[in-house]
């Protein structure tokens, strides 16, 4: 029953290491926020600068593994080439070791509640009494994790000392080495956080439980195991998001293989060069080395490294068109048609997107067998809301870019019908991010308990509800005379917009509400007009003529 205690308080120790890491994340990503990524495109100028970057980023943020996935982001965006990406990746791995020394300097040097407990204190006054403050509620979040990091090293480190009280591990000092290596690796797959692994290793080396080779052999197979995060956050990525992935990969098993073969040489260097006889700085000191010792052997060679990774996945990354990408400038007649199609799949699906953001049932637009099946090969559907965004961000930058080629190559005619569809994209879009914009608003008032609040916005989810139901009929019957027709809808909008407003009004006068949330109710009217009216302009540039569309854009219109 002992033992049994002793297991559950490791792993309760376990669980809250992984809180006060995910605390201690969270908080500095969202205190630093858009200055981090500023940053590292400051610093990847160069390979060194590269490296240093990836230092100094990851030894803050101490998680290889958050800034390995943000810089795929960058890489499939184009923001980094593959060579400064790995050399960041490099440093990275070196940087992640700051914890290492964190806890293996004050986690077993001090008293460890001095520490833990002032930081829980001053994190729950602040959250209480400034918690309305963005910055101050991640400062709370802050000293909430870096208390709790210690209360689960005290909590690892007792559980340890007792079970070696109560346990003989001296009979599995004599396994060979290359079975705790696998623990190591095991361990950290299960638990994705080599910190956790580290914070073990220091824990059970401390209590006596392994020797200083067999905690060094652990701290390696821990160096690969966090690749599965990665290789999990890369899959349906582009060719460089791959090809990343891969180096990365290498990278980390290179690290484990060469220090694993050269492990008493190193370990003897340690204990007897460095004179380091304390092994819980020897171990962290190993993590360290074995990383920078890796990153002096591969620099130098990185360029035929990055050779080396170009030979892997075929580059057909990195399109978001369904229709345009296969379009050439050479035919502009066809690419023309290409261009229309897929400015109306852009629509299509800035239809959807607005629609899932209000939960308002997409069955009938889904079911449209020109765009079905491309949604269906590219997962659109079940894309989450941000990456159904970025992915229309994307087919937008193609859109645009294809439009600056194809231009040139058009008669005047046919130039002012690609201006129009241009014009339609941007419009879409702009509609897109209106209502992403009030995507907070939206759910705020979907879940209120106020009756006001809610009334209102149920009249608008019918309203959104019909209006793209009748754009969805035109754009799909492609009407050319429709110029009333849309006038009519563009009337209804703008009435809608007035008299829900003037309605909020007059039953706010007999009805207990807030200021916030009077703020939100105008906010979420006139950011949703602008939406509406935003999709209606789009839909009118895929229908009308041009002159048409000149006159329908003369409609006088002033709401605020």
């Amino acid at each position: 029953m002992e033992i049994l205690n002793h297991i559950f308080k490791l792993a309760a120790g376990i669980g809250l290491f992984l809180f006060a890491m995910y605390l201690l994340e969270e908080s500095l990503k969202n205190l630093s926020g858009r200055n981090f990524k500023l940053f590292l495109q400051r610093m990847t100028k160069n390979k060194i600068g590269a490296v240093v970057g990836g230092i100094i980023i990851t030894g803050i943020l101490q998680s290889s593994s958050m800034v390995t996935l943000m810089l795929l982001a960058f890489v499939g965006a184009g923001v980094f080439s593959m060579k400064n990406a790995m050399a960041i990746i490099l440093g990275a791995n070196l940087g992640t070791t700051v914890n290492s020394w964190l806890i293996a300097s004050l986690g077993f040097k001090v008293n460890i509640e001095a520490i833990a407990y002032p930081a829980i204190c001053l994190g729950g006054l602040f959250l209480i009494l400034y918690g309305n403050r963005k910055s101050m509620k991640n400062v709370s979040y802050f000293l909430f994790g870096f208390g709790l990091l210690f209360i689960s090293l005290s909590f690892m480190k007792t559980a340890m000392e007792s079970q070696v009280q109560d346990f003989d591990f001296s009979k599995y000092a004599d396994m060979p080495l290359f079975v705790f290596l696998l623990i190591g690796f095991i361990i950290t797959v299960l638990i994705q956080s080599s910190s956790v692994t580290m914070a073990l290793t220091l824990s059970a080396l401390h209590a006596g439980a392994i020797s200083f080779p067999i905690a060094a052999t652990v701290v390696l197979g821990s160096e690969t195991g966090t690749i599965i995060k990665i290789v999990l956050g890369g899959i349906g990525g582009n060719t460089s998001k791959k090809r990343i992935i891969l180096g990365d990969l290498l990278f980390n098993i290179f690290i484990t293989t060469f220090a694993f073969l050269l492990l008493h040489p190193i370990l003897s260097l340690i204990t007897n060069v460095l004179n380091i006889k304390d092994p819980l700085i020897g171990l962290a000191t190993f993590s360290s080395l074995i990383n920078f010792i890796a990153i002096l052997i591969i620099l130098p060679i990185l360029d035929l490294f990055i050779k080396f990774l170009e030979l892997f996945f075929k580059d057909t990354d990195a399109s978001a068109a369904a229709f345009i990408g296969h379009a050439t400038i050479a035919e502009p007649e066809t690419a023309l048609d290409l261009f229309r199609r897929e400015t109306k799949y852009f629509i299509h699906d800035s239809m959807l997107f607005n629609l899932e953001l209000f939960k308002i049932d997409t069955l009938s637009l889904r079911e449209q067998t020109d765009f079905k099946n491309i949604n269906e090969k590219r997962s659109f559907l079940s894309k989450t809301k941000e990456e159904k965004y970025e992915f229309l961000k994307q087919l937008q930058g193609e859109l645009q870019a294809f439009y600056l080629e194809l231009r040139t190559k058009l008669q005047s005619e046919q130039q002012a019908e690609l201006n129009q569809l241009i014009s339609a994209v941007r419009s879409s879009m702009h509609s897109v991010k209106s209502v992403k914009d009030i995507g907070t608003n939206i759910s705020n008032l979907r879940h209120s308990s106020k009756d006001i609040k809610y009334n209102f916005f149920i009249h608008h989810k019918k309203d959104t509800e019909n209006l793209y139901h009748q754009l969805n009929v035109l754009l799909t019957q492609g009407k050319k005379e429709s110029f009333e027709e849309l006038r009519c809808i563009f009337d209804a909008i703008q009435n809608n917009y007035s008299s829900a407003l003037n309605n909020f009004y007059t039953e706010a006068q007999h009805a207990p509400i807030e200021d916030i949330d009077i703020t939100t109710v105008i906010n979420f009217n006139r950011e949703l007009f602008t939406s509406n009216k935003a999709m209606l302009m789009a839909v009118k540039d895929i229908l009308l003529e041009e002159k048409q569309a000149e006159n329908f854009n003369g409609i006088p219109v002033y709401k605020t």
